[in-house]
């Protein structure tokens, strides 16, 4: 089966981020309230991008539909996995409030 050239996978939408090394943590591990923030206010960003392409999808401003699919599903991704971290804390809070001491 012959591969079609004009698939492209080049667009902005393909890019993974970059891949340089974290930030320097503070001695004594960091603040983990200000990585929870910093991940929910991404988080936000992420799902507010997905509503406007789909507003502009809607509306007829987008131009290119599939990456307006790409940031949809990009946004659902990121609920799900907020959603699984959250409830995996619950659950691990839950076990230590049942520990016998």
């Amino acid at each position: 089966m012959p591969i079609d050239p004009s698939f492209s996978v080049g667009g902005p939408e393909w890019q993974l981020g970059s891949l340089e090394a974290p930030a320097q943590q503070t001695p004594g591990g960091g603040d983990f309230g200000a990585m929870i923030s910093q991940s929910l206010q991404s988080l936000q960003a992420t799902q507010d991008q997905a509503a406007q392409a789909s507003t502009d999808l809607a509306t007829g401003a987008a131009t290119d539909p599939t990456a307006v699919v790409m940031s949809v599903e990009r946004a659902q991704l990121a609920m799900q996995l907020a959603s699984q971290i959250r409830n995996k804390a619950v659950e691990a809070a839950q076990t230590l409030f049942q520990t016998q001491v």
